[in-house]
């Protein structure tokens, strides 16, 4: 019984040095490197087919658009000759564009009503972002984007305002819509601006087809600074009209809030002459930024200092 004892222990000890045998031989294990975690790709952009009725719309605007080329209008030459302007009219043009709204207040779009404002424009740098609906072909989208950052170089360069093209907190942001991505946008207008009241959210849910394309500007409570900008452009306008509504509205979010039937040669006049920014409407964002005239002021304020403006720039004076 001992002798099976001491085997049993004898082959205990021979087992476990065989082992320790084997461990000694053996190459060193190589440690697998961590699993490199991949980026996930973006999302690809979801597209779906318009309605019927945002179809009926895009062959509405076509049609408009053809109209208003063949009686001359929607013209892209800046004016020229048979559009002259002093500096007192540049002046005059300036007060009743930059110095008063379009609109009584945002609740209704679809009936102008200038009034009485003060001197507004941005005292911080512009970070503009470019949304689309899922309307909006991609090829389009692409398009769009680079129409905008062209343009928004432009505003830049006039205004001194640094604009850049950001989707990281935004707080100038421009939208293609095409008619079925704006009816569903009210509860996404509100998140971007909380302080928005329910009827302006009302107007621009159920725009009529004669409002082209539309902008919102906010501001902090009894200031004259822009906070925020919402420029909305239907994403069914043909090439021209769809340029015509970025050059305006973008340059309305800037400060030149309102329309003048003057105003001449200018894309700030509802007779629809001029499709594109204009020289004389780059003379009046020049002066709505000049650092003599101060955000806030008042047109009676304002207008003298801004008849010496224009004097400045049409005569070679200080610019």
């Amino acid at each position: 019984m001992s002798i099976g004892g001491i085997l049993r222990g004898g082959l205990g000890l021979v087992l476990a040095a065989g082992l320790m045998g084997c461990d000694l031989l053996m190459p060193p294990v190589e440690v697998p490197p961590p699993p490199v975690e991949e980026p996930e790709l973006p999302a690809e952009p979801v597209v779906v087919p318009p309605s019927q009725a945002s179809r009926d719309l895009a062959r509405y605007y076509t049609r408009l658009q053809n109209d208003l080329l063949t009686q001359g209008l929607l013209r892209g030459d800046g004016g020229g000759p048979d559009t002259p302007f002093t500096d007192t009219i540049l002046a005059r043009n300036f007060v009743r564009i930059a110095l008063f709204n379009e609109y009584r207040d945002d609740s209704d779009f679809t009936r102008p009503q200038a009034t009485v404002s003060k001197l507004r424009r941005w005292t911080q740098p512009i970070r503009m972002s470019v949304e689309f609906g899922q309307t909006v072909p991609l090829e389009q989208r692409a398009q769009d984007v680079a129409s905008v950052s062209a343009y928004a170089a432009r505003l830049s360069r006039l205004s001194d305002v640094p604009i850049t093209l950001t989707d990281d907190n935004p707080n100038f942001r421009v939208l293609f819509l095409g008619e079925d991505d704006r009816r569903a946008y009210g509860d996404r207008l509100r998140e971007l601006i909380p302080t928005i009241s329910d009827a302006t959210v009302r107007t621009f849910v159920n725009l009529p087809r004669d409002q082209l394309c539309v902008v919102i500007g906010t501001f902090a409570p009894g200031r004259s600074s822009y906070t925020k900008a919402i420029a909305m452009i239907r994403a069914e306008h043909p090439n021209l009209m769809r340029s015509a509504c970025i050059h305006e509205e973008l340059a309305q979010g800037m400060g030149l809030a309102n329309d003048s039937p003057d105003a001449r040669p200018s894309i700030f006049n509802d007779d629809e002459e001029f499709a594109l920014l204009t020289g004389h409407d780059e003379l009046l964002l020049r002066m709505l930024y000049d650092p003599r005239l101060q955000t806030g002021m008042d047109p009676a304020t304002a207008a003298p200092i801004a008849r010496r403006i224009a004097r400045d720039y049409l005569t070679g004076g200080s610019s």
